[in-house]
């Protein structure tokens, strides 16, 4: 059996009394065992990172930024070996699997800009003689705690700016899939980080307690569920750490009367149920304002999701793959069935679903509700399966309100050809980032990724200059050069003013 190691200071660590079984989503059988870890195996990374990070933080930035532009390089080399490794542990299909390196590489892109973006602020004549300015410095030691559904993307947004701007850093990614971050440390070995700059530890809650009460670990990152970013939040903070905790999501698609609803149809396809809804920014839940927009809507999409191929990870005819594991299949399930004892209306049953000659896998078919209602614990909670609620509303406003009431704010969209409504709707809803006629409003890697209420803990965003922001600290020098000695009497023990 294959067994799945810590990656520590340029070098397997074998280090392990406990093991976590990975498995194959499409066939439902155990593939690797992979490593768990705890306090030593951390400490031993720490102290790998503290050997290397001061010679790779007094690096010059042109140098920083030329390892990225090598490890770019080497991840379109092997980006078909990523994808396959991907989808062998998650399950979503290749075709995602290759946008998920895609979305990750585009941080690493931006990361090639990164002597640009570290430039500080800089007055000349502050004062009489005084010139003030600016320097962004790495904090130390980064981690991030990534999850199941995204094992390069997230990774690659946290390490990308971390490293870049002259942080090492430690990954703890999901138990479930973590072959490919191990990877990708490989390849940041290859393309010119020293090692201890980039290494992976393997572990469940013991790693991530162990991570979060580090006294060298000076900020983490973390991606998840809300309940446990809550709690990384709370005991990061308490640690005396920089903590920006990412958690569940509860995305609405407001579709108005005049919308394209072939679009809106074929847009919902892919959101709500592209990646199996394994993501923080699918879209399970669409709004269609007025009874006629909601009939045609239901019309248009019972037939398109008879359409959808559900298949292996490596069919390319497939539009999604298996759940990660039957854990979480069970937990859908469940949620199904949530649904129907709270009196929604189950118009597609994916539950049950086989695929003749891999009936072990972990594979639900989509499904659909309507007519469900707020009130129902099956609409506040995430899902985080292929399945899509239509919550039916009668005007624009009570549209609005549908979002901005709900515990999560990651993301929302509208799909509209009313430019005042969709820029009444961008102005007024209460979530962090907003599609206009876009179903997964993601943002480029130059601007920021965060999402309001109980979606994010903490005041800064995911990857561009917000990232830089979080993994940096800012140092403001006021120099003063007189032209005689260091000043005398009284005057030597006065606070300089800029008057």
């Amino acid at each position: 059996m294959r067994i799945i190691d810590h990656h520590i200071a340029g070098g397997f660590n074998h280090a392990a009394t406990r093991h976590g079984d990975v498995f194959d989503p499409n066939s439902g059988q155990i593939q690797a065992r992979v490593s768990l870890g705890g306090q030593s195996v951390l400490d031993a990374a720490v102290a790998a990172a503290q050997k290397a990070q001061p010679a790779w933080a007094a690096t010059n930035p042109q140098r920083r930024a030329r390892v990225m532009f090598n490890f770019k390089a080497l991840i379109e080399k092997h980006m078909d070996e990523l994808a396959h490794m991907l989808s062998a542990e998650h399950g979503k299909v290749i075709a995602d699997s290759k946008g998920d390196i895609q979305r990750g590489l585009e941080v690493i892109e931006f990361c090639c800009g990164i002597p640009h973006v570290l430039k500080g602020e800089y007055t000349q004549g502050a004062g009489p003689g005084i010139d003030v300015y600016s320097m962004r410095q790495p904090l130390g030691i980064g981690a991030g705690i990534t999850p199941f559904n995204f094992p390069a993307m997230i990774p690659m947004w946290m390490f990308g700016v971390a490293i870049a701007v002259g942080n090492a850093f430690i990954i703890k990614p999901s138990e479930r899939d973590p072959s490919v971050p191990v990877r990708l440390a490989e390849l940041m070995l290859e393309a010119g980080a020293p090692a201890g700059i980039l290494q992976v530890v393997h572990g469940d809650k013991e790693m991530v307690d162990a991570i979060l009460d580090h006294p060298d670990i000076s900020a983490v990152s973390f991606v998840g569920s809300s309940d446990i970013a809550h709690y990384v939040y709370q005991r990061g903070v308490a640690a005396g750490k920089r903590v920006q905790a990412m958690g569940g999501a509860k995305n609405h698609g407001i579709v108005m009367p005049d919308a394209d609803l072939d679009q809106v149809v074929n847009d919902l396809s892919g959101a709500a149920f592209g990646s199996a809804g394994e993501r923080c920014m699918a879209l399970p839940v669409v709004v269609p304002v007025g009874a006629k927009t909601a009939e045609a809507l239901r019309a248009k999409m019972i037939p398109a999701m008879a359409a959808l191929r559900v298949g292996i990870s490596t069919d390319n005819d497939a539009h999604y793959g298996p759940v990660v594991n039957a854990a979480h299949k069970t937990r859908v399930e469940g949620w199904i069935q949530t649904g129907v004892d709270e009196g929604a209306e189950l118009v597609i049953d994916g539950r049950g679903f086989k695929l003749q000659g891999h009936e072990e896998g972990f594979f639900i078919g989509p499904t659909l509700f309507d007519h469900v209602t707020t009130t129902m614990q099956s609409y506040k909670e995430e899902i985080f399966g292929p399945v899509l609620q239509i919550v039916r509303a009668e005007t624009f406003e009570e549209a609005l309100a549908l979002p901005s009431a709900h515990q999560y704010g990651n993301g929302v969209a509208i799909f509209t050809r009313n430019g005042h409504a969709a820029r009444e709707f961008a102005a007024r809803v209460n979530v962090g980032m907003v599609g206009i006629n876009v179903p997964i409003p993601v943002p480029v890697a130059y601007h920021s990724f965060g999402g309001w209420k109980r979606s994010a803990f903490g005041d800064t965003n995911q990857h561009g200059m917000e990232g830089v922001r979080f993994w940096t600290k800012t140092k403001t020098i006021t120099a003063r050069w007189p032209d005689g000695g260091i000043g005398d009497g009284a005057n030597a023990f006065v606070i300089p003013t800029m008057g």
